[in-house]
């Protein structure tokens, strides 16, 4: 697959500067933007493999691009634009879109670097993951080269089951994680030089290596009685529960170097995608509303509102099958501002039990932009919804949960109870609506068995897609794996051996 992009050039470019111009003249604070014009095709392959135009080489994504592309064919969607977090930011236009289109995209495109620059969510991210993707794909091409292809994609297909299971902890700077950014950062630089990719031992591999130093040493060591005694009884591992199952194999399971290596990089990736995954809603929101407000106050041409109200209402709408981040992130910021500016919020506002009163509050506080500038900053979207969400947004939203009537055959609406609808969000978006898994004991009945606990936070498990992702935990870990959680109520463990995974008690 070839890709075809280019600079965007002449009244692209003027139009980039007014509209560059507008964000400015509204305080948004953005990375330096390039944008570059692509055909269909090109942005497909882009979307497959997230964005980035360089990866490693895999199957997903050529079955993603195939998938995108007959939607595209049939008419079922359709890719507006892409950005990409990075400094600088890259974003894609497509060229078959009209001049309105590119106005629209543009604005929310800005819209989106303000959030990737200032939401703390992506603080620790690397900004420099163009060239990182790349070398990430040298060096698996390489590993391939050397142990064969079937072999590390088979690797890499186990790898990236467990993609999901990292902690969002790991996002914020502890000291030990200021240590790694340093090293990383350290990485990053050396990566650019010519001579990284004749060097195998990456941040990953370089961790797994001290990691196994450290495991040798600790056998070897026994010099007196008491240390003897000390290594007779074995140490928990890992010492409490450890939702970084990905860092947890690298460290104690039987691997091979290229092997770590892989499964450090791949999770190096995951990382960088999961502050996208947890802002959904607050970053196509706040791309929404700045695309809108531009559009409206700004850039548009009295001949251009009927086609941007097209357009606009197109990418609002909600069905009753499931959510749409851009309708509820924009409703929701639209609603923090103009409580903020009426200052219908905190204890008086919510004592108040007139109703005429509460319906005519105005304090004219004026606050209502700088607290969404606020929000932008330091919310995800758990906390966002959690916060902001009330029950006069649901109802003028028409928030309500729905199920299917397979005698009617339609959607109707189940909950219309705040609190029900509230839980239920908070649920899908708690872990992205997976089961939350830990790693409780790497030495499980002394047998070196691993223990895998689910933290059951109204979420069962799927017991066929357990199945699978233990299995290819086993393949990792050697030996066999066992996963805790609630069944009928009661506290049970399934065994994976290899071959059957059974309650054990």
């Amino acid at each position: 697959m070839e890709l075809r992009s280019k600079p965007i050039t002449g009244k692209l470019v003027d139009l980039q500067k007014e509209i560059e111009g507008y964000a400015l003249e509204y305080g948004l604070d953005f990375f330096p933007q390039i944008f570059e014009m692509c055909d269909y095709d090109t942005i497909n392959i882009l979307a497959a493999q997230g964005g980035f135009p360089s990866r490693y080489p895999h199957w997903r994504f050529g079955m993603d691009y195939d998938q995108m592309s007959k939607g595209y064919k049939y008419g079922l969607q359709k890719i507006y634009e892409m950005v990409i977090n990075t400094n600088p930011c890259y974003a894609y236009l497509l060229q078959v879109n009209n001049w309105v289109d590119q106005k629209i995209v543009m604005a929310h495109v800005y819209g989106h670097n303000d959030f990737f620059k200032n939401n703390l969510w992506f603080s620790g991210t690397n900004r420099k993951m163009m060239d990182v993707m790349a070398n990430h794909g040298t060096k698996i091409r390489r590993y391939m080269e050397k142990y064969g292809i079937d072999r590390v994609e088979a690797f890499i297909d186990r790898a990236l089951s467990l993609e999901n299971l990292i902690s969002v902890n790991e996002l914020f700077e502890t000291a030990e994680l200021k240590r790694r950014r340093s090293e990383i950062n350290k990485q990053a630089a050396s990566e650019s030089e010519e001579d990284y990719i004749n060097d195998d031992r990456s941040e990953a591999l370089k961790s797994f290596m001290r990691s196994k130093k450290r495991r040798s040493e600790e056998r070897t060591r026994v010099t007196t009685k008491e240390e003897k005694k000390e290594l007779v009884l074995p140490k928990k591992v890992p010492p409490k529960p450890e939702r970084d199952i990905m860092q947890f194999l690298i460290n104690f399971a039987p691997l091979e170097e290229w092997q770590a290596d892989i499964l450090g990089l791949l999770r190096e990736e995951a990382y960088y995608f999961l502050p996208q995954r947890l802002t959904k809603i607050m970053n196509e929101g706040w791309a929404s509303y700045w695309h809108s407000t531009i559009m409206t106050q700004k850039a548009l041409d009295a001949s251009e509102i009927i086609d941007f109200a097209d357009k606009h209402a197109g990418v609002m709408a909600m069905s009753r099958k499931q959510m749409n981040p851009y309708k509820v992130g924009i409703e929701l910021m639209r609603d923090i501002e103009y409580r903020w500016n009426t200052g219908r919020f905190g204890k008086e506002y919510n004592d108040c039990d007139d109703m005429v009163e509460k319906e005519n509050w105005d304090l004219k506080l004026n606050q209502g932009r700088e607290k969404i500038f606020s929000v932008r900053r330091t919310h995800n979207d758990i906390s966002f919804i959690d916060e902001f969400l009330t029950p006069e947004f649901c109802e003028r939203q028409q928030l309500f949960t729905y199920k299917y009537n397979p005698r009617t055959g339609r959607y109707e609406i189940d909950q219309k109870d705040f609190e029900a609808i509230k839980s239920k969000l908070l649920i899908q978006l708690t872990n992205f609506g997976s089961p939350v898994i830990e790693v409780e004991d790497g030495n499980y009945r002394n047998r070196g068995e691993l223990l895998l606990g689910h933290r059951h936070d109204g979420v069962d498990l799927d017991m066929n897609y357990a199945a699978d992702t233990l299995q290819n935990i086993y393949a990792i870990w050697t030996r066999p794996v066992n996963i805790k959680t609630r069944y009928d109520d009661k506290e049970v463990v399934f065994h994976f051996d290899g071959h059957q995974m059974k309650p054990i008690h």
